[in-house]
């Protein structure tokens, strides 16, 4: 159950890049989360996730010298998810439908969540160094924080400046 759970039903067996494909299937599971149960659900879900995910893989590699393998990536579809909430709450208090999630807010969020997870800047290298399992999960959470609030302020830029 917990590799099942970690490797998000397998799809960090994928190769190359497990993390990207990891976070691609997130936002396709977010988008969908969004349109049935808007924002309430999304957060909901994300919150589920992320406790799973400090459950699973604290099981799934206890005993393990490296906790932070490359097949795991439940902390990946937490912090993806965690990035996904700010449009999704920005659409959901506009009263926008569940039925709309423009690309341009999933698509940044996804963006802008790989590149803070791949970066790995301040809090998020820091949570990252800390390693075990706290530092598996910790350091997406934060990489979705940040992701979440590049894509309020791409939007706002956007609306507010561009368009």
């Amino acid at each position: 159950m917990e590799r099942l759970l970690c490797t998000w039903f397998g799809t960090g067996l994928l190769r190359p890049a497990p993390g990207t494909w990891g976070s691609a299937v997130a936002v396709a599971l977010g988008v969908l989360l969004h349109r049935v149960g808007h924002f309430p659900l999304l957060a909901i879900a994300t919150i589920a996730v992320t406790v799973a995910g400090f459950w699973a893989v604290r099981r799934y590699t206890a005993g393990m010298s490296d906790p932070d393998r490359s097949e795991i990536v439940i902390d990946e579809v937490a912090g993806q998810w965690l990035a996904l909430c700010f449009p999704s709450a920005a659409f959901f208090f506009a009263q926008i439908p569940s039925s709309t999630f423009p690309y341009p807010g999933w698509l940044a969020a996804f963006a802008f969540f790989r590149l803070f997870d791949i970066w790995k800047p301040w809090l998020i290298g820091r949570a990252d160094r800390e390693g075990g399992v706290k530092g598996v999960m910790t350091d997406d959470l934060w990489a979705g924080l940040f992701a979440g609030i590049a894509t309020l302020i791409a939007a706002a830029i956007a609306h507010l400046v561009l368009l």
